[in-house]
C-alpha cells in the first residue's frame, strides 16, 4: 500500500510540473466580398493642385468631381461598372465633368483650394467622407455644390449629374430637382410590421431609426429585400424603434429637438439627399446617418455603433469599423462585405 501511495504521489507531482498542453489559437478570420478594380482610363490624370484643376474644367465648360474611393470597395466597383465603364451615363460624365480619383487612405499630397497641402486621407477626413465611393462636385470657385456619399444606381446618379451640370444648385436642392423631374412613381411604400407610427420625437432618448423614403426611391426595394430582411441585420434592428417617413411629406411633426417641422424639412436639415436616407438617434441626439447604399454588414455595424453607444468611444463610424473589424477577425469571424 505504501508503494502505491508513493507511486500516486510521484504521478501527481509529474502532472503538476509537466507543461500544459498547448490549446490551438483560434484561426484568424478573413474578409470576403471585396472587389479588385481600377479607375477608368478616362478619369483625369492630375497633379492634385485643385485650383488648377477647377480652372481647367471651367475653361472647358465642365465641373470638377472628386471620386473618393477605397481599395477593394465593392460599392466603388459596382458604381464604376454600372455608370462609368460604358453607356449613356459614362458618355455624359466624360463630356461634362473632369473626374479625379483620390484614395481615402492614400498618402498623395493634394493642394486644396486654400493653398494648403493635405494627404488624400486628410482630405477625406476634412470632407467627412463616411462611405465609399463619395463624389464631391465643385463650382468654378472651388465651392462644394453637391456631395454624394455612397453608391448610386445609374438613374439616381444621372439625375445628380444633370443637376450639377445644369447648375440647378444655384436655385434648388437636389431633392427638389428630382421631385420636379419625376412624374410617375418608381416606388410604392412597402409595409413592415417593425415600423412604428410616430409624429412626436421630442426628447426620445432610446435607440431610434428614422427612415426617409419617397416615391422616387429607386433603391428602396433592394434595401428592404436585401438589407432590412437580412438575418444578421434583424437582431441589431430589433434594438431600435423604427419609423418610416415620406421625405416629400409636409405633414406636421415634432423633431427630436422639439421643433415643429415636416418630414420634408427634417430630411433636408439632416442633409439626407439619398433615398432611403436613415438617421440614427440615441440619448436624444442624432448619432450618425446613412446617406448612401450600404450592404448588410456595414448597416448592421452602423446600428450597433449607435445602439451600443460606441460613439462615446469612437468619434466616427469609420474609426469604430476599423476596431470592430479587427475584433471580429481575431475571433475567427468571416466578414462578408457583399450583399
Amino acid at each position: 500500500m505504501k508503494t502505491l501511495q508513493v507511486t500516486l504521489l510521484a504521478f501527481a507531482v509529474m502532472v503538476l510540473v509537466l507543461p500544459p498542453v498547448a490549446v490551438a489559437d483560434t484561426p484568424r478570420g478573413r474578409v470576403t466580398g471585396g472587389v479588385n478594380y481600377e479607375l477608368p482610363g478616362w478619369f483625369k490624370s492630375s497633379f492634385l493642385i485643385l485650383n488648377e484643376d477647377v480652372e481647367e474644367a471651367s475653361q472647358r465648360g465642365r465641373h470638377l468631381m472628386l471620386f473618393a474611393h477605397l481599395e477593394q470597395c465593392p460599392y466603388c466597383a459596382r458604381l464604376l461598372d454600372e455608370n462609368f465603364r460604358q453607356g449613356e451615363t459614362k458618355e455624359f460624365t466624360e463630356k461634362h465633368f473632369d473626374v479625379i480619383g483620390i484614395d481615402i487612405r492614400g498618402g498623395k499630397n493634394v493642394e486644396w483650394f486654400d493653398g494648403n497641402s493635405y494627404t488624400e486621407q486628410q482630405v477625406a477626413k476634412n470632407l467627412k467622407v463616411k462611405a465609399t465611393p463619395t463624389m464631391v462636385f465643385f463650382d468654378v470657385k472651388g465651392n462644394i455644390v453637391l456631395q454624394l456619399n455612397g453608391y448610386r444606381k445609374p438613374a439616381a446618379l444621372r439625375q445628380a449629374l444633370e443637376y450639377v451640370h445644369g447648375k440647378h444648385y444655384q436655385a434648388q436642392t437636389l431633392a427638389a430637382f428630382v421631385e420636379k423631374q419625376n412624374k410617375a412613381a418608381v416606388y410604392q411604400f412597402r409595409k413592415d410590421p417593425r415600423f412604428s407610427e410616430m409624429a412626436n420625437f421630442k426628447n426620445y432618448d432610446k435607440p431610434l431609426a428614422v427612415i426617409f423614403e419617397d416615391k422616387d426611391c429607386a433603391d428602396c426595394n433592394e434595401f428592404h429585400a436585401k438589407v432590412l430582411s437580412h438575418n444578421e441585420v434583424k437582431p441589431e434592428l430589433a434594438k431600435f424603434t423604427i419609423v418610416r417617413l415620406d421625405a416629400y411629406s409636409d405633414s406636421p411633426i415634432i423633431d427630436i429637438d422639439g421643433e415643429n417641422t415636416t418630414p420634408k424639412k427634417w430630411a433636408q436639415s439632416l442633409n439626407l439627399v439619398y433615398r432611403p436616407g436613415i438617421a440614427l438617434f440615441n440619448e436624444g441626439a442624432v448619432r450618425t446617418r446613412m446617406d448612401g447604399m450600404q450592404f448588410h454588414f456595414h448597416f448592421k455595424e452602423l446600428l450597433r455603433y449607435v445602439s451600443g453607444k460606441y460613439y462615446h468611444q469612437f468619434d466616427t463610424p469609420s474609426l469604430y469599423n476599423a476596431a470592430r473589424r479587427e475584433e471580429l477577425l481575431k475571433q475567427g469571424v468571416v466578414i462578408d462585405y457583399s450583399q
